[in-house]
């Protein structure tokens, strides 16, 4: 049955690799599995260069790869702007400013920097954007958040504001974009790169509000979960990427976003410490993930997207899930490329004025 389906689709990897060729994996992964995305990486954890080190290299290796698929790939990238980004100055990129700093200038300032920065990543061939960042920065000790400055503030009215236009930019660029972290990382006191980390405490429903209020505007790009256990969401105790209470019943059925839904890093440690690879990519697919990111850094494998494939397709096989969902998640994956290559339009966004 799953034979079928374009399941490869699903998978969106990093790789390591300034240049392919017709032998390296990644590519094998792209003809044979017909595999979904990529994400690209300036540096690699332990600081060696990943995918990029010149905008000409960049753009020469983002051409390469789409030549190898079929069909256009995802070619994704964290450019937020600030401490998270992939193009940076050293590499001869164009600085960035991040979303705290923008938000003190306004949105005037966000828009303006948006337009630059997707006028870059389409000149590089970038089609998918993980950001504008809509948690709320509700915890100054936040490590991962609030520390480096991705937060566009406290007030969900605001956040949205700065995210609307962010996005806007991006969509007249070609490129969509990815909300994270769905439902919230503002107020956490871990980083779920480094293991489990627990809001049940300290979350708050207004971390809700940055989504529902774009939702409501039409956005219908990307939203991506965060690996955050909340036990009064989810009694259970499974992280969001894994929930099907927080995926399916909170963001589909509650706030009924349409989009893709994009898993934060399966490799990342809260996840790869309770299960492995394709434990992890069955139990976020049964949560209704549609798009499963490895990111390939902290364990580097060359079998991720099969082994991907072998554990839906082992789902599908045992009747633990039904083929009609994952082509569900295929039509949304199929839709966003579509309004990214130009064959669709885009919902426009725009703010209420009172915002």
């Amino acid at each position: 049955m799953s034979n079928s389906l374009n399941i490869g689709q699903m998978f969106l990897v990093g790789f390591l690799g300034c240049e392919v060729g017709a032998d390296h994996w990644i590519v094998k992964a792209i003809q044979r599995d017909r595999l979904g995305g990529v994400i690209l990486f300036d540096r690699n954890v332990d600081a060696s260069i990943q995918n990029i080190y010149s905008p000409e290299q960049l753009k020469y290796l983002v051409f390469c790869l789409q030549q190898y698929a079929e069909n256009s790939l995802f070619v994704a990238i964290d450019q937020e702007g600030g401490a998270v980004c992939r193009f940076k100055e050293r590499d001869g990129f164009l600085a960035s400013l991040s979303a705290a700093t923008l938000a003190e200038q306004g949105v005037v300032a966000t828009k303006r920097a948006a337009i630059t920065m997707a006028a870059m990543l389409a000149d590089y061939g970038i089609t998918l954007n993980f950001a504008p960042v809509v948690d709320l920065d509700l915890n100054q000790d936040n490590p991962i958040i609030s520390r480096y400055g991705r937060s566009f503030g406290k007030m969900p009215e605001a956040v949205v504001g700065h995210a609307a236009v962010f996005i806007e930019a991006h969509h007249h660029h070609g490129i969509g974009c990815c909300l994270k972290h769905f439902p919230g990382h503002g107020s956490a006191g871990g980083d779920s790169h480094l293991g489990f980390v627990d809001i049940t405490e300290c979350w708050q429903e207004v971390e809700l509000e940055p989504y529902r209020h774009l939702i409501d505007l039409g956005y219908c790009d990307g939203i991506m979960t965060a690996h955050l256990v909340h036990r009064g969401l989810d009694p259970t105790g499974l992280p969001a990427t894994l929930s099907s209470r927080m995926v399916n019943g909170m963001l589909r059925q509650q706030l009924g976003f349409t989009g893709v839904i994009f898993s934060d890093d399966l490799q990342m440690r809260a996840i790869s410490n309770g299960w492995c690879y394709a434990e992890a990519v069955q139990q976020a697919v049964l949560a209704g993930v549609d798009v499963l990111v490895v990111g390939n850094n902290l364990d580097p494998r060359e079998d991720v997207v099969e082994v991907g494939i072998q554990a839906i397709g082992a789902l599908l096989d045992n009747g633990r899930i039904d083929e009609n969902r994952i082509r569900e998640s295929l039509t949304r994956i199929k839709l966003l490329k579509e309004k990214i290559t130009g064959n669709k339009s885009w919902t426009h966004l725009v703010p209420p004025t009172a915002w």
